[in-house]
């Protein structure tokens, strides 16, 4: 990972509201690194970006916000498919556990390959407070990633 991550940005609707907060408090670290973000979560932290940085210069400061698609309308896999890119370096994902959502599989299938791909992942505010404040988020970084080429190469009958 480089000193400037690439930070995806995702909230279920019950928890967009907390993502949105959370981003107004943190918004100068996040400044500094890009932000992916998918559908509407990445309309508001847009519209929040821009409420709060009053300055323009500190605005086009920001590195960039790409803007996927919505979550259950194919957002998760863009981002799933990113990740296994090496195009992601962060994951915050304030999800809703208390809401069926129709996009689960979706949903499962993001974290799990960001398990595989061994990138931080916060799932509440919490944990997301822990990770972007780390020294780690300002600095060069190399994960190391386990190796599957046993399960690759593995003998199939």
């Amino acid at each position: 990972m480089n000193r400037v991550k690439n930070i995806a940005l995702v909230a279920h609707d019950n928890r967009k509201r907390d993502l949105i907060e959370w981003v107004e408090w943190n918004y100068k670290v996040l400044l500094g690194h890009n932000l992916i973000c998918t559908g509407t979560t990445g309309r508001k932290m847009e519209e929040t970006l821009k409420r709060k940085i009053t300055d323009e210069k500190a605005f086009l400061e920001l590195k960039a916000i790409t803007l996927l698609k919505s979550g259950p309308l194919g957002g998760d896999q863009q981002l799933g498919s990113l990740i296994t890119e090496g195009k992601v370096d962060i994951l915050i994902f304030f999800w809703d556990p208390m809401q069926p959502h129709p996009h689960d599989v979706d949903v499962k299938a993001l974290l799990r390959i960001a398990v595989v791909y061994n990138i931080p992942i916060a799932c509440n505010r919490s944990s997301a407070d822990f990770i972007i404040s780390s020294h780690l988020v300002e600095e060069g970084y190399e994960p190391v990633l386990k190796d599957y080429s046993a399960y690759l190469n593995r003998e199939i009958e």
